[in-house]
């Protein structure tokens, strides 16, 4: 007998195939977004744990200087004769013509093999790494970028990450200047050893845990959580269609429940065939899911890649990998959204009573109390956004105020159309009219979760829009001030850059040195740029609040610039001290912007810094000169010093190179938001069509009145595209409140600066003339089903009771 009831109660779907579409579709489409950013997320974190285990070697103890300045050679030695197994560590950012590669020096023979990252097999290997002129042991990637700038062999291995280099650390310590000072040592404990002991033998450095030195990952946090938003936020509108096609479901076979329990089938044995069938249908619609996951997250990758690497350095590979997290999360959430849209059905399964009425209802159709209780807790909702907008702080505080401002718009959203359309009847002249306006408040149960999905679609396009294009406004103002000079040269070696500075002037209008160090400052890895004092600096540098006379305290070496994000992560301000590395005691006395950096920055007079750090790179600069004769000294330093086209950049080549690094910053965004946006049309398309089968009873009165088919099908058109356009225009202040909220907190926390809101109307237009059509094309196969009608099939309605 049961399973005989289950084949009755299954059968719903063999006669509804359009409403077994639109539920595994649904889900499927909101489980693929959802585990196709998963899938993003996972693979970048797997090549951040790669690469700090091969680059940082955090699988072991790190020792660092307590002061942030690096460690002596004496105290290494101290440490080994004591017993303690170190293994030194020199390493920095090295220039290969115009290839920035992270050298990294280490002692193969006392580096432990687990954490060394490439294979030394041999004695041949060991001296062709440590002896003669050493060898360079990189990626094939890194190799073709740094092929013929520099003397080096060239070993390619394919553990080691892009942009990184590994190299015997005699070598690296003449390459990077570093005159013996180690970056840090890797320790091995020995087993019963205390590593709490290294504190007694060398009281200068502090012991680093294992697991804890993952710098690129704790900066691109903040990304990877944006990312995991607009998948969840893509999830729910898919869950809308999910819940709509399941209540509808059980609308529509509550006479099949009814006949089934009076015949005998008990309660729990109708419960456990829904839940084995919500099982089928979950595990099938996660199954599709995680497949279209993949293929997304496939497409979607690359571009990541690139802006990870451009906003972090970060190295992502462009190929995905089946991750068990990430489909095993798909497919979690594939049941854990089933379950939800199924709950108030069960619910509902329970609490009727076995003869109850078989009558069919509209589809969802909520009583008034049910709608203002609906109401009543999206204001909840919106009350719980403004708490946090006040008394919150922090990345989660900022994203729950989100979705508290989203959830809460969306809940009030059925009660406002209902006011909408109440309002409109109560104008209405003629009962045609009149009429349509009733019949549209009739139907926004059946199209309300439609209508959810689609605000919140619209809502996170114009929000997110709005926070792009304002970045980008706010972002190109901003390269126009920071690249200011004319060309960018690099010099190969120190020797020709000195002979640059001697050559240059006279030739040019100015000279800017770019040159740079890092340190510890303040607990945090920062760098330290020094600048000329010079006009293009007082005329064009962005600075937010400072002192009058800042620029003179700078090139005084006297005063000093923090960026935004040091300023809002450090509350370090103009009239502060500040220490940086070596003990130099400077006095902040101004806040610059410092757009796409996540880190903190300090500029101090360039003098002043060769002055107190005379081992740092002098190959970069940047020229004044006037446009017109930017290409003849282009062709003059190219002739005369035979330096490469590479190692000149003009100023347009360079805002062009950051330009498409912002670009593509926000392709992940925008392919999110259009997806989302496709989910949300589909709901309303399945919506309309589910609809359509069960308003014959309220359409044929009205043509038995005289109306025409066709006339009718207009209305149709003409009532979605009303909804739609009262949708839009609520939508428009949510995604406003949506796009202050992006810049002014979650971006404040995420990277530590803020953005001036820009408002850009012509977007709002071009985005509703998209959904327009999205809401058009969900109208369109009702409504030609309507209009092709048979008589018939309207008379058949006046044979029934109803």
């Amino acid at each position: 007998m049961t399973l005989a009831a289950f084949k009755v109660m299954t059968s719903h779907w063999r006669y509804r195939p359009v409403q077994l579409l639109s539920l595994v579709v649904g889900m499927a489409l909101a489980t693929a977004l959802w585990s196709g950013v998963q899938a993003i997320n996972a693979e970048a974190r797997a090549s951040y744990g790669h690469a700090a285990s091969i680059l940082e070697q955090n699988a072991l103890p790190q020792l660092v200087s307590r002061e942030g300045q690096g460690i002596p050679i004496d105290v290494y030695a101290r440490l080994r004769r004591n017993g303690l197994q170190v293994s030194p560590v020199i390493e920095g950012d090295y220039r290969f013509g115009s290839t920035r590669i992270r050298l990294v020096g280490v002692d193969v023979l006392t580096m432990p093999n687990q954490v060394r990252g490439f294979s030394v097999s041999s004695s041949s290997d060991l001296v062709a790494f440590s002896g003669g002129r050493g060898q360079l042991v990189v990626s094939a990637t890194t190799a073709a970028k740094i092929k013929g700038s520099t003397d080096l062999p060239l070993k390619i291995s394919e553990s080691v990450p892009d942009d990184a280099a590994f190299v015997d650390i005699a070598i690296a310590d003449r390459l990077l200047s570093r005159q013996g000072l180690l970056s840090r040592l890797v320790l091995t404990p020995k087993p019963g050893s205390d590593v709490a002991a290294v504190a007694k033998v060398a009281p200068e450095v502090l012991v680093r845990q294992a697991g804890q030195s993952n710098e690129v990952a704790s900066l691109t946090d903040s990304f990877h959580l944006n990312l995991t938003a607009f998948g969840f936020l893509a999830f729910v509108v898919g869950l809308f269609i999910v819940y709509s096609a399941t209540g509808l479901s059980f609308e529509q076979r509550r006479s099949t429940f009814r006949t089934m329990r009076s015949v005998g089938v008990s309660l729990k044995s109708l419960t456990a065939m829904l839940l084995f069938e919500l099982s089928i249908l979950a595990l099938l619609s996660g199954v599709l899911g995680v497949v279209l996951g993949y293929i997304l997250a496939s497409a979607l990758l690359p571009g990541v890649s690139s802006t990870l690497r451009g906003l972090y350095g970060a190295s992502v590979p462009g190929s995905l990998s089946l991750r068990p997290e990430w489909w095993a999360a798909g497919l979690m959430m594939a049941f854990i959204g089933t379950a939800i849209s199924f709950a108030q059905s069960f619910w509902q399964l329970w609490r009727m009573p076995i003869l109850a009425s078989a009558q069919q209802r509209a589809w969802a159709m909520a009583s008034r109390a049910m709608s203002y209780a609906q109401a009543i807790t999206g204001l909840a909702f919106l009350l719980g956004a403004i708490l946090l907008g006040l008394f919150g702080s922090g990345l989660i505080a900022g994203f729950a105020l989100l979705g508290c401002l989203l959830l809460g718009a969306a809940l009030i959203l059925p009660l406002a159309l209902s006011l909408f359309s109440k309002l409109a009847q109560s104008m209405s002249r003629g009962p045609l009219v009149t009429w349509f306006w009733a019949d549209t408040r009739q139907q926004l149960p059946g199209l309300s979760l439609a209508l959810m999905a689609l605000l919140l679609a619209l809502s996170a396009n114009i929000g997110v829009g709005t926070m792009v294009s304002s970045f980008r406004q706010t972002f190109l103002g901003w390269l126009d001030q920071r690249l200011a000079a004319e060309l960018y040269i690099t010099a190969r070696t120190e020797d020709e850059a000195s002979e640059l500075r001697g050559w240059l002037p006279g030739r040019v209008r100015s000279v800017l040195p770019i040159w740079s160090t890092e340190g510890e400052v303040l607990g945090q890895r920062i760098q330290i740029y020094g600048v000329a004092d010079d006009e293009t600096y007082r005329d064009n540098w962005p600075i937010i609040n400072g002192e009058e006379k800042l620029w003179s305290e700078v090139s005084a070496g006297r005063g000093a610039l923090v960026n935004e994000q040091l300023w809002r992560k450090e509350r370090v301000g103009p009239g502060q001290q500040l220490t940086l590395p070596g003990g130099w005691e400077v006095r902040v006395v101004g806040v610059y912007s410092d757009y796409g950096n996540p880190s903190g920055q300090v500029i101090v007079g360039v003098d002043a810094l060769a002055l107190r750090y005379p081992d740092i790179s002098k190959l970069r600069y940047g020229l004044r000169v006037k446009p017109e004769r930017a290409d003849d000294v282009r062709r003059e330093l190219v002739d005369n010093f035979g330096l490469p086209e590479t190692a000149i950049i003009d100023q347009a080549s360079l805002k062009k190179q950051s330009r498409a690094i912002f670009e593509r910053t926000f392709t992940v965004t925008g392919a999110l938001n259009v997806l989302t946006l496709a989910v949300a049309a589909f709901a309303m398309f399945s919506s309309m069509l589910t609809l359509s089968a069960i308003r014959l009873p309220q359409l044929a009165p009205v043509w038995a009145m005289g109306l025409r088919r066709r006339d009718l099908a207009i209305l149709e058109i003409l009532r979605a595209l009303a909804l739609w356009l009262a949708t839009f225009v609520l939508a428009v202040p949510v995604g406003l409140m949506l796009a202050w909220v992006l810049l002014t907190i979650v971006n404040v926390e995420a990277f530590g600066w803020r953005l001036p809101m820009v408002l850009f109307p012509l977007d709002w237009i071009r985005l509703a003339s998209v959904a327009l059509v999205a809401a058009i094309l969900s109208v369109l196969v009702p409504v030609r089903r309507l209009a092709r009608i048979d008589p018939s099939d309207l008379m058949r309605n006046f044979a029934n009771e109803r």
